[in-house]
């Protein structure tokens, strides 16, 4: 599902903002870590790294991508840690399994709570103003002699605060074919609303969704990355 993420790009990508923005401490720790692709990189760049997750399974192989690693079971809306972390990420789209606004909330309050002064908190959001539900992506990978493609999709009503992330899994291999159908539900938000629950606990910086390049967000895209540095 995920042979098309450049997990090392992003986590360079953080890496550089923090360098530029943070307090130029090492502890690290990942909301919605998965498999731990992220923490892997960021480790072998140097971080104390930790991870958090809802799912156990996907935490075991984390732990066996990423032995030196801790990694906690918890909802990253209610997490508290034992010494403070000078970097926060929440990657692909995750801190939008916040389902609603009052959640989201409290993922917000947590990783600010959570942070040494000068900490950084890192995710990446769409704008349920720019969701065009028209709109897609897909790719195939192989695997196991069988041909997987992927697509994944947003979905909002134009009105609330609930909008899907739709998915679709197809597998074909020489005798059979799988199709797999599943939705998301996950808190819909618009940057301006986004940045109003963010800056009573940090500074906000706003970046286009370019993992090459830290460029400023141009205002009109949908995908943004949000850098946020911890307010004393």
């Amino acid at each position: 599902m995920c042979a098309d993420i450049d997990y090392k790009a992003q986590s360079h990508f953080v890496s550089r903002l923090h360098q530029i923005f943070g307090n130029e401490g090492k502890r690290h720790l990942d909301l919605a870590c998965g498999t731990g692709p992220h923490i892997r990189h960021l480790i072998d760049a140097g971080y104390q790294s930790s991870g958090l997750d809802l799912n156990q399974p996907m935490l075991d192989i984390a732990k066996q991508r990423c032995p030196e690693a801790e990694f906690i079971l918890n909802n990253m809306c209610d997490f508290t840690v034992e010494q403070p972390l000078d970097l926060i990420t929440c990657f692909l789209y995750s801190i939008h399994y916040s389902d609603g606004i009052e959640n989201l909330k409290k993922c917000i309050a947590a990783a600010h709570a959570a942070l040494a002064p000068g900490g950084m908190f890192c995710f990446n959001s769409v704008n349920r103003n720019k969701i065009d539900n028209r709109s897609f992506v897909r790719h195939s990978a192989q695997h196991e002699g069988s041909e997987f493609t992927f697509s994944s999709g947003w979905r909002y009503s134009g009105e609330g605060e609930q909008q899907f992330l739709t998915l679709s899994i197809e597998k074909h291999s020489e005798d059979e074919k799988q199709l797999w159908n599943d939705e998301h539900p996950m808190v819909a938000v618009n940057y301006d609303e986004l940045s109003a629950l963010l800056e009573p606990y940090f500074e906000v910086h706003i970046f286009e969704h370019d993992y090459e390049k830290i460029l400023p967000w141009n205002g009109q895209s949908g995908n943004a990355f949000f850098a946020c540095v911890k307010r004393d």
